[in-house]
């Protein structure tokens, strides 16, 4: 449809090819996080903080001119060289964003609020850590990767069933929310030190969660002060957007047969073309 109104070639279903290659079709934007934000002298993860977080991980650029960063130019794409990069590199949903915290406080709020602007509610809250353990325990936290979640699973059944838990603890709704915020900054740090080689240098926040203030400072604890964490504003590329941005990307890969997913992320059995392309018509109405 978005194909024969605007008279463009239009791409999208970029999950598809990838699953259709054995892999989860997730996450699919670890390749154009190194090439937009990898750096040659810091190891940097890229956190995105929507409804569920997902992580990319990127070692050192070896330099300035690496072949990950020149191959976001099609001109320039030369794929034997990025391979031995492409394993260093590391992703997978982390668990829960936002989407917890967001469901709860819309249930505790009777519907009044649908989010917690700045993590103000949360840092009225005292965190309840033996039940924040309890949350932890859940096998999706100690699943390897690949793995991808969603909503299925971190959604309104599981958002229900912490409320339970946190009415079982006696907690107020300030209370809840805070150790719900928690296991967002927690499940994210404890799985960085779970899956990855050592924890990062920075760590740059993007997506919805990244504008929560309380939820900056407890991922920052949580990490410690050897890692800095700070957003995609900070170093140029809109937090807000950065999603967007990387879908684009992997559009004009597919225009230009590029590949755009990473097995060692997905589990996809090799490197695909992402994207499904919808031809204009060939007449348009002109009433």
């Amino acid at each position: 449809m978005i194909a024969h109104i605007t008279g463009l070639p239009t791409i999208s279903n970029f999950r598809a090819a990838d699953i259709a290659a054995g892999g989860q079709g997730a996450p699919l934007v670890p390749r154009i996080d190194a090439c937009l934000l990898g750096h040659v002298a810091q190891t940097t993860c890229v956190q995105n903080l929507g409804g569920i977080g997902n992580v990319t991980y990127i070692p050192r650029l070896r330099h300035l001119s690496s072949p990950i960063a020149r191959s976001a130019n099609a001109r320039t794409y030369d794929p034997s060289l990025e391979q031995d990069f492409d394993r260093d590199i590391r992703g997978w949903d982390t668990g829960p964003g936002n989407l917890l915290i967001d469901l709860a406080v819309q249930l505790l709020s009777q519907g009044e609020q649908t989010f917690d602007r700045d993590g103000v509610w949360a840092a009225t809250g005292r965190i309840c850590h033996p039940l924040l353990d309890r949350w932890l325990s859940d096998p999706f936290f100690t699943q390897p990767p690949p793995k991808s979640t969603g909503r299925e699973y971190f959604g309104l059944e599981f958002t229900q069933t912490c409320l339970s838990d946190a009415h079982s603890f006696d907690l107020d709704a300030a209370d809840t929310i805070a150790t719900l915020t928690e296991l967002t900054a927690a499940s994210i740090a404890d799985s960085y030190r779970r899956f990855l080689p050592a924890l990062p240098d920075r760590v740059l926040l993007c997506g919805g969660g990244s504008r929560n203030t309380y939820l900056r400072e407890r991922i920052q604890a949580q990490l410690g002060s050897s890692c800095r964490v700070q957003t995609t504003d900070d170093v140029g590329l809109d937090a807000d957007s950065k999603e967007a941005i990387a879908f684009a990307v992997l559009a004009y890969w597919r225009w230009h047969d590029i590949p755009g997913n990473l097995p060692s992320v997905t589990g996809a059995d090799h490197s695909v073309l992402l994207g499904d392309m919808a031809s204009p018509s060939i007449t348009r109405s002109t009433t």
